[in-house]
């Protein structure tokens, strides 16, 4: 998974697009067999990430998570070399959360409560003895919490923005919320505001929550729920739902 922040200073110059870098990984040579070790030095030492927007990227094999092998590894923009790759998920019990700043930024409440509410939600679960879908709806409950606060009158739309890092979910902010809230005529806010009638072009906030499961057998479950329709409009809860399971090959 990949997720994006912004970098201070403004626009990294001739960049590569950021998304190039999970596809290098899916598009890995299975014959190769290149471990997770491998891939982030290709990245850092010879494909490089720098010149590329803040990204941090969370990959690896989750037959090493379930076999207490390598576990899953963070790169970003920053890392400067293979030392300086994070690894996560190689023995049992780990709790992380990732959001849109480098990964160990625990100045976001959503990162924070996120791990917490995790966690909470996986022990209460299991000492209910409850069904893997009962631990779904555990989880998705994390997903929607929204502990956005609301904005004030006389706060400014840039200041308003940082907000953003308090809440897990985030409600939509479309044209007409843009108005509500009294967003200033600026470049950005009339695009914002143009696009807003198409939820996939601008109506900001949270999309999309997806849970994914895999068990000690590889099997994976994957739930994944649209809040808005294309026209940015709500929909009923469960009805943009869409889920699969598979084997996951050669485990």
């Amino acid at each position: 998974m990949l997720t994006n922040y912004r970098e201070e200073g403004g626009v990294v110059e001739g960049a590569r697009s950021r998304g190039l870098i999970p596809i290098a990984w899916l598009k890995s040579d299975p014959v190769a067999k290149e471990s997770t070790d491998e891939f982030s030095k290709r990245m850092i030492e010879k494909d490089g990430v720098q010149g590329v927007g803040g990204f941090s990227i969370c990959y690896g094999f989750i037959q090493d998570v379930v076999k207490q092998r390598e576990g899953l590894a963070i790169v970003s923009n920053r890392t400067p070399d293979v030392q300086g790759v994070i690894r996560l998920l190689d023995r049992p019990g780990e709790t992380h959360a990732l959001s849109n700043a480098a990964y160990g930024d625990r100045s976001w409440p959503k990162v924070v409560n996120g791990e917490r509410w995790t966690q909470k939600a996986i022990e209460e679960s299991l000492a209910a003895g409850e069904s893997r879908d009962q631990l779904v709806q555990r989880l998705l409950g994390v997903l929607s919490t929204d502990t956005m606060p609301r904005k004030k009158d006389n706060e400014g739309w840039d200041m308003y923005l940082s907000q953003l890092r308090h809440s897990v979910f985030v409600p939509a902010l479309g044209r007409d919320h843009l108005d509500d809230h009294n967003m200033p005529t600026s470049e950005i806010g009339d695009e914002v505001k143009h696009k807003a009638a198409d939820a996939t072009n601008g109506c900001y906030g949270t999309q999309k929550s997806i849970v994914m499961l895999v068990d000690k057998a590889g099997k994976v479950f994957y739930l994944e729920r649209t809040f808005y329709n294309r026209d940015a409009k709500p929909i009923e809860k469960g009805q943009g739902d869409r889920m699969f399971e598979f084997q996951i090959e050669n485990w």
